[in-house]
C-alpha cells in the first residue's frame, strides 16, 4: 500500500511553510531515518526524516515551494515489495496510509508548560477506534488544516465524524459536515479565539491603501515570520491582562564586576588566534540576575492555564533576539544554576545560530520568562508584550549617568530603567513587585551571583 509523506508540522504555531529542498529523487530507497527533506518554517530550516522504509514514488510538491500547507500532500513512497510506478499512479484512486514526517529534533515537551496559549495546537497522534472521532476526555483529535476551518465555520469538531487514521478528523470529514449542516455549531465564546471572531475587524487592504495616494508607496507582502509574529502578539495583547511595574537599577557595582571578570578570563587557542574563554555582557548578566529572582520569588515562575497554575522548577529564560524581518526568543534553560560565563557562551552560540535560522525547536519554545533589551539602541524605557506561556517579561532600558540623592547629598551614578509586565491571572501587584525588587537586588548586589 502506497504511503503519503505530508508536510510536518514542525512547531506548534506552524500552518504552513516552504519546502526548500528534497535530498531524494524519485526512485531513491530510504529507511526509517533518513533525512528526506529540508523546510522552512518561520523560524528555522529543519530537516525532515523519513518514518518508513521504501522506495520514492512520487514527488508531489517540488522544491522551492512557499506556503504548502500542514498535512498536505507532498511525496508518495511505495512499500516494500509494491512497484513504485504503481504506487504512484494509485496513490490519489485508493486509500493510503499516512506517514507523518518527523523533523530531526523534535520539540522538548516540558511536563510543566503546557501550550495552551501558542497560536496552533500540537498535533496528537491519534488513539481512539476509527468507528468515532477519535477523543481523548474532551478533546477531539483531528488534523490543523481540519481545525481551522472547522473553526472559521463555527463547527463543533465534536460533532464530526473521523475518516482519518484511528478515526481522526481531517479535512475532507469538516467539508462534508458544513455541506450537509449535520455539526452543531461550537458555542459562541468558548474560546479566545471565538471571542476575539466578533471584535471589530480592521481595516480591509482596500480600505487602507484608498487613504494614500496612488504610486507613492510600494507593497511587501508579508512572509511567515512576521505573520505569526502578528498573530502571536495579538493574541498575547487581547488575552493576556497586562500591568506594568517600572523601578530603577543602579549599576555601577554591575559594570565594575563585569570588567573584573572579563579582564580575569583565560585565553585560549582558536584557528583565529588566542581569544578570551567569555566575555561577559551586561545582558548575560541580566540573565542571571532575572533567573535568580525568580528561584527567589518561585510563586511568580508560573504560568496559567484554564484549569491550573503552572508552577515551574526552573528558571528557562528567554532572550529576544532580532533577526531579519523579525524575532526569536532562544531559551537559555536552567539559567538560575549556570554560570556567568556559562550564560555568556551558550547565548553568543544561540543568538548566532538564530540569526541562521538553525535553532531546533526545543531551543525556542516554552520558558518560564523572557528579557527584552533594547538599551544597546538608547532607548531610556519601554512595556514589552508577554509571550505566553509565560507570566512575565522584563524591559530593559539604556543605563545611563543621572543625578541620585545618597544621604542627603546629590551623587552620579549609572542608572538603567526596567519594566517587569506582569499577567495579572497568575501574579498580582504585590507579587509583581517582590519579584521585581528581587532582580533590583541581584543586579546592585552582583557578587551574589558568583555564588
Amino acid at each position: 500500500m502506497p504511503i503519503n509523506i505530508t508536510m510536518p508540522a514542525l512547531s506548534p504555531t506552524m500552518e504552513e511553510g516552504n519546502l526548500a529542498k528534497w535530498l531524494v529523487k524519485e526512485g531513491d530507497k530510504v529507511t526509517s531515518g533518513d533525512v528526506i527533506a529540508e523546510i522552512e518554517t518561520d523560524k528555522a530550516t529543519m530537516e525532515v526524516e523519513a518514518v518508513d522504509e521504501g522506495t520514492v514514488a512520487k514527488i508531489v510538491v517540488p522544491a522551492g515551494t512557499e506556503g504548502v500547507k500542514v498535512n498536505a500532500l507532498i511525496a508518495i513512497l511505495a512499500g516494500e515489495g509494491e512497484d513504485a510506478a504503481a504506487a504512484a499512479k494509485g496513490a490519489d484512486a485508493a486509500p493510503a496510509k499516512v506517514e507523518a514526517p518527523k523533523q530531526e529534533a523534535k520539540a522538548e515537551s516540558a511536563p510543566a508548560a503546557p501550550k495552551a496559549a501558542e497560536a496552533a495546537p500540537t498535533p496528537t497522534p491519534a488513539v481512539a477506534p476509527s468507528a468515532a472521532p477519535a477523543q481523548a476526555g474532551n478533546r477531539t483529535f483531528s488534523s490543523p488544516l481540519a481545525r481551522r476551518i472547522a473553526k472559521d465555520a463555527g463547527i463543533d469538531l465534536a460533532a464530526v465524524t473521523g475518516s482519518g487514521p484511528h478515526g481522526r478528523v481531517v479535512k475532507k470529514d469538516v467539508e462534508a459536515a458544513i455541506a450537509g449542516g449535520g455539526a452543531k455549531a461550537a458555542p459562541a465564546g468558548a474560546t479566545p479565539a471565538a471571542a476575539s471572531a466578533a471584535a471589530p475587524k480592521p481595516m480591509s487592504d482596500d480600505a487602507v491603501l484608498k487613504l494614500f495616494e496612488e504610486g507613492s508607496y510600494d507593497l511587501v507582502p508579508h512572509d511567515g515570520m512576521r505573520k505569526t509574529i502578528a498573530k502571536r502578539l495579538l493574541e498575547a495583547k487581547s488575552t493576556v491582562p497586562h500591568f506594568y511595574l517600572t523601578l530603577d537599577c543602579e549599576l555601577d557595582a554591575l559594570l565594575a564586576l563585569r570588567a573584573q571578570i572579563n579582564a580575569a578570563s583565560p585565553m585560549r587557542k582558536t584557528e583565529k588566534g588566542d581569544v578570551p574563554a567569555y566575555k561577559l555582557s551586561v545582558n548575560d548578566m541580566i540573565i542571571k540576575a532575572m533567573a535568580l529572582a525568580l528561584r527567589d520569588v518561585p510563586e511568580a515562575n508560573v504560568s496559567w492555564t484554564d484549569a491550573n497554575m503552572v508552577k515551574h522548577k526552573h528558571s528557562d529564560v528567554g532572550v529576544a533576539v532580532s533577526i531579519p524581518g523579525g524575532l526569536i526568543t532562544p531559551i537559555i534553560r536552567r539559567a538560575e544554576e549556570k554560570t556567568l560565563s556559562a550564560i555568556s557562551n551558550e547565548m553568543k552560540d544561540l543568538a548566532k545560530r538564530a540569526r541562521d535560522r538553525k535553532l531546533k525547536p526545543e531551543e525556542y519554545q516554552g520558558g518560564t520568562t523572557a528579557v527584552s533589551n533594547l538599551g544597546m539602541f538608547g532607548v531610556k524605557d519601554f512595556a514589552a508584550i508577554i509571550n505566553p506561556p509565560h507570566a512575565t517579561i522584563i524591559a530593559i532600558g539604556a543605563g545611563e549617568e543621572r543625578a541620585v540623592v545618597k544621604k542627603g547629598e546629590v551623587t552620579v551614578a549609572t542608572v538603567m530603567s526596567v519594566t517587569l509586565s506582569t499577567d495579572h491571572r497568575a501574579v498580582d501587584g504585590a507579587l509583581g513587585a517582590e519579584l521585581a525588587q528581587a532582580f533590583k537586588r541581584h543586579i546592585e548586589n552582583p557578587m551574589g551571583m558568583l555564588v
